[in-house]
């Protein structure tokens, strides 16, 4: 398999964490949407990340679809989202929250990166930083219910990967510290997180803004 799209990209970082999860291995091809867009097209016609391109030259394309293809290779018994009931919804909604954030980070990166100063809406850039700011402080209040495990009690799920991988990206792209402001229980589940294996394998790379061609 190849899985194209840059580390910094928490959607592509959580894809590549889950494939180290659940012992897939894979192929990197280190592309950014700036500068490789073209490259990626030939895969993705949208030119977006993630983009897997699998064994059999099958291309899945959006995080989501492929986490679900992996949990479906790996089986019921050892994939990251519970299959079913309270605790499928609950990851759902912790990982919606993480990829809603990690959203509204990405526009603030777009407006700056793509157009010019004179036409950035600083009301719409402030709207998304409140959005931002909010889906964490919910994850923070749920993080305050969570001892020394995970989310979801004993058993390290996809939601901790992707609030996991969504911290690490907002940090470095927005400075988003949840470690020393308003999210210290969030900060703490984030960096148990970054002391898996398939996390310390996949290290969050300095981040570096898109930019055109």
């Amino acid at each position: 398999m190849i899985l194209i799209g840059m580390f910094d990209s928490p959607y592509v970082r959580r894809v590549a964490v889950s494939m180290h999860c659940l012992g897939i291995p894979f192929e990197h091809r280190n592309w950014s949407v700036g500068k490789d867009f073209e490259r990626i097209r030939q895969f993705n016609p949208l030119g977006r990340v993630p983009t897997l391109v699998l064994d059999d030259g099958e291309v899945l394309a959006e995080s989501a679809a492929i986490l679900d293809h992996l949990d479906e290779r790996a089986g019921p018994g050892r994939a990251l989202l519970p299959v079913g009931g309270q605790a499928r919804r609950e990851a759902l909604q912790l990982m919606a929250l993480a990829t809603g954030a990690a959203d509204k980070a990405v526009l603030q990166i777009y407006e700056t990166a793509f157009r010019p100063a004179e036409k950035r809406h600083d009301p719409w850039l402030e709207r998304c930083r409140l959005q931002v700011r909010s889906g964490l402080e919910v994850l923070e209040r749920r993080a305050a219910k969570v001892d020394s495990g995970w989310f979801l009690g004993e058993d390290f799920t996809q939601a901790d990967v992707t609030v996991g991988c969504v911290l690490g990206f907002l940090y470095n792209s927005v400075g988003v510290d949840p470690g020393r402001t308003q999210y210290p229980r969030l900060a703490a589940v984030a960096q148990r997180c970054e002391n898996v294996p398939a996390f310390i394998a996949v290290p969050v790379p300095p981040f570096a803004a898109p930019a055109p061609g």
